[in-house]
């Protein structure tokens, strides 16, 4: 495996307080409001237009109006087919069939929504565990950063909201300062 996380493990609970102390209040209520629909979401078994707009702009506000373009019913029938497969990247690329939702927004709706453990890719958590932005469109990649993150956060007793967390927070601190060791 290629990752190696950017601080010592026992260091996550750390970052990942860090990282709600630091965020600004209009941040987190967007945050909770989002984990809160999880059962919701979870017993339906799909997300509704206004979640998927909800979570875009959470993750990705630039192209978070792209994601109205979609019906109703295109949105019901991808979520639901993606939150039902069995294969992880199968998942991901599913999702990414919806306007407006690429694969960093497909994975945070993983991350939040599925029943299995999913880490957001993003910029900075990537570069926490020692991968370029670059390297995240394959199949191999995706499934070896799955592993990397569940793994981690099993190891530490962790929730993988709070392992993406941490590495999301390190990384903002970090990453463009040259102080990371």
């Amino acid at each position: 495996m290629n990752m190696n996380l950017r601080f010592p493990e026992p260091q996550i609970d750390y970052w990942a307080n860090r990282y709600t102390e630091r965020q600004r209040e209009e941040n987190r209520t967007k945050e909770q409001e989002l984990i809160d629909l999880k059962p919701e979401v979870q017993n339906r078994g799909y997300l509704i237009k206004e979640e998927l707009h909800k979570i875009a702009r959470w993750k990705s506000p630039r192209r978070a109006a792209l994601t109205l373009e979609n019906t109703d019913t295109f949105i019901n029938d991808i979520t639901q087919t993606a939150f039902t497969a069995t294969d992880d990247w199968t998942k991901l690329l599913t999702l990414t069939q919806l306007r407006g939702i690429g694969q960093p927004t497909a994975s945070a709706i993983l991350h939040l929504y599925d029943k299995e453990q999913y880490p957001i890719l993003d910029i900075h958590a990537l570069w926490a565990v020692g991968r370029q932005w670059t390297a995240r469109n394959s199949y191999p990649f995706w499934l070896e950063y799955i592993e990397f993150c569940r793994n981690t956060a099993n190891r530490n007793g962790v929730s993988m909201r709070d392992f993406d967390r941490a590495l999301w927070k390190f990384s903002s601190d970090y990453a463009y300062t040259g102080h990371a060791r």
